[in-house]
């Protein structure tokens, strides 16, 4: 059913060059590019912030991912001669010559950016990552950056929500490249499905770009091609340590099926001749990876004692079949019922390996029915998701945003009717304060001037959409979320692997507390507000208005 698979950087880097060019943009990044180019702006200093506003399906967190590819994406950006031709093309005819030269000699030199580490939980509001470096290239930057990093944080997400839903005993099987929006939607849910909690993709190319194992079988498709036993070809196999002539498999696997009948006390005219050509088919193509899918006419009438004869034949020969795949109908019943035959083989025929068959369930799941699966009884032992994954139909965009919080050494603040569209200015630090149980209780953004918070001194602080609202607190720990990962033109950290990356969810979700990881009203996470950032907000807005006031009076 799996197989294994590896992640390189060479393949991973190729992957981020192919689909994020730098012209995979808005245009009015480089009008506002010109136009910084032509008042002399274009080199002031600014540091934008990249956040969300919401946590997704109306959780308590979010998982940042995509930090990896954006990292490789600022270290090759650059316009080729192809692409400023195409630019003169499609800007204004009045652009001034010389802004395109700009363009062509512009790379992320001079751009620095910090961000919290990648497979890190995040919350609402807080700035996960800031880009600083001169005005119009950190403008240009705006667009891929959110790309790389919305949907990709967003399947995570999802992903670690249904592997909440599922628990830890079952094996999740990502297969939703059919479903996704696009080849790329496909390859970057298949990558952060496995980063968020799935354990094996059905996406081949997922594989080799990124090394998430692979696995599959059949669809129904192969099972309804056949429809006589004529159609098997070869008829026969060797034994599993080919000592012995070879075996004819369609007469072996008759016998087991008679057997199998009279145990059940099935109907032998009810099977179909076509699934079971087509089972021994497969079966001697992949004899150690015999999984089929078992509904396409009757689970209990054909497809379950077709797999059975089938099976103990290749037990026989001395081989280990893997286990059946349910795809319709009430999985968790069906489960049970499979389960109660193959135990009955199992003793019946003194055959061992049918104790540790597998039973894989695909029918359309959702978080709400993995959730169901977990109250029901049943044997299944591998789930395999799809559409609501990939497309994660109950929120289908992070809203994630990147907006300017300094501008020539001075803070910068978007002031909104809607309060929960202002931001917060000024450059910042970020900080996670823990508790004595290890627990994460609040992210606190300073300004980056302020001294960081102390484990076990009190502090007081303003959470995010609280107003004025005062709240004291004592971290037992404390810990600083950003870190720099890129300067001069150069990645300063290693970029993970896949495998690290997944490693890093799991120890970030470990560590917050249940009662933020419930999936149905979980308890919200503060982010707040030092007592220099409050003062700082308050200041600029009362600012604002009297600069409003004076205009209006000029």
């Amino acid at each position: 059913m799996a197989a294994p698979s590896r992640d390189t950087c060479g393949t991973r880097e190729r992957s981020v060059l192919d689909r994020v060019p730098p012209l995979l943009t808005d245009l009015y990044q480089f009008t506002m590019a010109y136009a910084y180019w032509r008042a002399g702006r274009h080199r002031d200093s600014a540091v934008f912030e990249l956040f969300f506003r919401e946590n997704p399906f109306c959780g308590s967190f979010s998982l940042f991912v995509g930090l990896n590819d954006c990292l490789t994406f600022l270290r090759t950006f650059h316009f080729t001669d192809e692409d400023v031709d195409f630019l003169r093309s499609v800007l204004p005819p009045a652009t001034d010559p010389a802004f395109f030269q700009f363009l062509r000699g512009l790379d992320c030199s001079d751009v620095t950016l910090r961000s919290v580490p990648e497979g890190m939980v995040v919350f609402a509001r807080e700035p996960v990552m800031e880009v600083a470096g001169p005005l119009a290239v950190v403008q240009l930057l705006e667009t891929s950056l959110l790309c790389l990093v919305n949907y990709a944080s967003l399947v995570c997400s999802n992903a670690a929500r249904f592997r909440l839903a599922c628990g830890h005993r079952r094996k999740l099987l990502e297969m939703g490249l059919r479903r996704a929006q696009g080849p790329d939607g496909g390859l970057t849910a298949s990558r952060y499905s496995y980063i968020g909690g799935f354990d094996l993709t059905s996406n081949v190319q997922a594989g080799l770009l990124f090394g998430v194992p692979v696995a599959g079988t059949m669809a129904h498709s192969y099972v309804t091609s056949f429809t006589s036993l004529e159609e098997v070809w070869p008829r026969t196999l060797v034994t599993v340590n080919g000592d012995h002539d070879p075996v004819d498999l369609i007469s072996l696997t008759k016998g087991w099926l008679g057997r199998v009948c009279e145990l059940l006390g099935a109907e032998p005219g009810k099977i179909h001749e076509g699934e079971l050509a087509a089972f021994l088919s497969y079966a001697i193509a992949y004899p150690q990876n015999f999984l089929p899918v078992i509904d396409s006419y009757s689970v209990t009438c054909s497809g379950l004692l077709n797999f059975c004869a089938v099976a103990l034949a290749l037990c026989e020969l001395g081989y280990r079949p893997m286990g059946v795949r349910l795809d319709s109908g009430d999985l968790c019943k069906q489960s049970v019922d499979v389960r109660g035959v193959l135990r009955l083989c199992s003793e019946h025929f003194s055959v061992s390996a049918f104790d540790s068959l597998i039973i894989v369930g695909t029918n359309n799941i959702s978080e709400q029915s993995m959730v169901e699966l977990n109250t029901k009884e049943n044997e299944i032992d591998v789930v395999g998701v799809g559409t609501h994954l990939v497309t994660c139909t109950k929120q289908p965009s992070l809203g994630c945003v990147y907006k300017l919080v300094e501008a020539r050494g001075r803070p910068r603040m978007k002031i909104s009717e809607d309060p929960e569209k202002s931001t917060v200015p000024g450059r910042k630090a970020v900080y996670r304060l823990v508790d004595a149980d290890g627990h994460p209780f609040l992210d606190l953004l300073c300004l980056a001037v302020e001294s960081p918070p102390e484990a076990g001194r009190p502090l007081s602080c303003h959470p995010l959409g609280g107003g004025d609202t005062s709240l004291s607190v004592t971290p037992a720990q404390v810990t600083r979320l950003r870190q720099e990962m890129f300067t001069k033109g150069q990645v300063t950290r290693p970029l993970s692997s896949t495998a690290e990356t997944k490693a890093q969810v799991q120890d970030s979700l470990q560590s917050l507390h249940p009662r933020h990881k419930r999936l149905q009203e979980p308890d919200s996470y503060t982010v707040a507000l030092s007592e220099s950032l409050h003062t700082l907000v308050t200041d600029l807005r009362r600012d604002s208005t009297n600069k409003n006031n004076v205009v209006l009076a000029n």
